[in-house]
């Protein structure tokens, strides 16, 4: 009992300490003391009965906690290797002395830093779509720092947008959105550079728009466009991180069939009924959800970039607002997807 009490007592102290893994030397060395005291050359040690178990037993618990222990280890190495693979790009040398003061706070955070920062600086992103969902995906990209913004949307500022698409002001209705994108984005970060496309998204011009970035955002609003984003993305290796929105529900994940996870048609292979996913203009959508989805997907694209943190990268994000719940679920190639091909061959 006092053995298995000193575990208990390293763990919680070395918690309290925060001596984050080191507590497992102290358990080590615990264990190794229990070892020699039970030892048989040792039969006769009062230590034993003071302690409680045998030799065999210590020794055994000692063996299986080291399994586990090692495949612990060998899970986070192959979850940091698949999901932390930042984004190949020709960072800059250096920054204006304006731009280290504005991203200051993104320079502190250790995950990121400054060559983190400079990966921001030399990447491409282009968004589809600048509704309700690339409203805030833009703004916080451009926030962010992230060097050329492509954005391609080929509808106009509507009042009934300003509800939720924050971009957008009631002083530019009838500016065709991308425009309207591109002024906000401007007057929020003069140092990057915005690529507007004035255009709706076809099988004749997708491919070869999506090859000219590193990644993709897609906040579309209508299946046809999404199929075809992924289709564009999986043609190019470029990953793709979608999002999607009805009512007071909104999911998104991040698309990389290259890297050995999904591609969007493997966890949606079959495009839904209309009356089954009615759009925001049929059924509503609460004003603050398309940005909590939009932010998620710039928060995606931030970590995909600078090798920060764990992606949606294999996974999927589904957010209920309406009850404030959301749930993660793990999403797997499909041998017989007809974009990706499943398994890498």
């Amino acid at each position: 009992m006092i053995g298995l009490l000193g575990f208990a007592g390293l763990w919680g102290l070395g918690r309290w300490r925060g001596w984050g893994e080191l507590w497992l030397l102290a358990a080590a060395g615990w264990w190794s003391l229990l070892v020699v005291v039970h030892m048989p050359v040792a039969a006769e040690n009062p230590l034993m009965r003071l302690v409680g178990g045998n030799f065999s037993a210590w020794l055994v618990f000692g063996l299986l906690a080291a399994v586990v222990l090692a495949y612990r280890g060998l899970l986070r190495a192959l979850r940091r290797r698949q999901v932390s693979d930042p984004v190949q790009v020709t960072a800059p040398e250096t920054f204006r002395d304006a731009e280290l003061d504005r991203y200051a706070r993104h320079i502190m955070l250790r995950e990121i830093g400054g060559a983190g920062q400079k990966r921001l600086k030399a990447a491409k992103v282009l968004v589809v779509g600048a509704g309700g969902l690339g409203s805030p995906a833009l703004l916080y990209l451009a926030g962010s720092g992230v060097g050329i913004i492509g954005v391609i949307d080929p509808d106009v500022v509507e009042s009934t947008n300003l509800q939720r698409q924050v971009i957008h002001t009631d002083q530019r209705i009838g500016m065709a959105k991308v425009f309207s994108a591109e002024t906000a984005m401007r007057a929020l970060n003069p140092f990057i550079e915005v690529q507007p496309y004035n255009r709706k998204l076809t099988d004749q011009n997708a491919e070869a728009l999506v090859a000219d970035y590193d990644l993709v955002l897609d906040g579309s609003d209508d299946f046809d466009t999404r199929y075809l984003v992924n289709r564009a993305c999986v043609a190019a290796g470029v990953p793709l991180i979608s999002g999607a929105l009805t009512q007071w529900e909104g999911q998104l994940g991040l698309f990389h069939p290259a890297k050995g996870v999904p591609c969007y048609a493997c966890v949606f292979p079959v495009k839904p009924a209309p009356e089954l996913v009615p759009t925001c203009a049929e059924a509503g959508v609460a004003a603050p959800l398309p940005g909590i989805i939009g932010s998620m997907m710039a928060m995606e694209a931030v970590k995909h970039l600078t090798g920060a943190g764990e992606t949606l990268a294999g996974r999927l994000m589904i957010y209920d607002a309406l009850y404030a719940e959301t749930r993660v679920i793990r999403v797997r190639r499909q041998a017989t997807c007809a974009v990706c091909g499943g398994p890498l061959r």
